[in-house]
């Protein structure tokens, strides 16, 4: 229980850093404008899967937000790790995060079947 209790709490602390991070110090347009909405993080503490969002429907968008963050990841990991008071900086792992477009989507129709009334 304590473990789960770390990992949350972990996640939580990498997710703000992440998000700081990538306002001040990552400078790859391609990565300008994403949210992170959620860190997971292994009960280990060895890997942390990082959750974003993008504004765009667009699967080159998409793309290229991977290829910015992968590009990345690296100077996130050492930023993290001089910012964090833990042995060992959990592995990245990047994963657009689906329901926040599902919800727009769902929107989208929302608005749709009430404009036909």
């Amino acid at each position: 229980m304590a473990r789960m209790y770390r990992s949350d709490r972990l996640g939580q602390e990498i997710e703000k850093e992440i998000s700081d991070i990538m306002r001040k110090r990552v400078r790859d347009p391609r990565v300008q404008g994403i949210t992170i909405t959620g860190v997971n993080v292994t009960g280990d503490l060895q890997q942390a899967t990082v959750y974003y969002s993008i504004l765009s429907d667009k699967a080159s968008d998409g793309q290229k937000v991977a290829q910015g963050l992968e590009k990345a990841k690296g100077l996130i990991r050492s930023e993290l790790g001089s910012r964090l008071s833990i042995y060992k900086t959990p592995e990245l792992i990047f994963e657009r995060d689906a329901s926040v477009q599902y919800g727009s989507r769902i929107d989208q129709l929302i608005n749709k079947l009430n404009t036909k009334e």
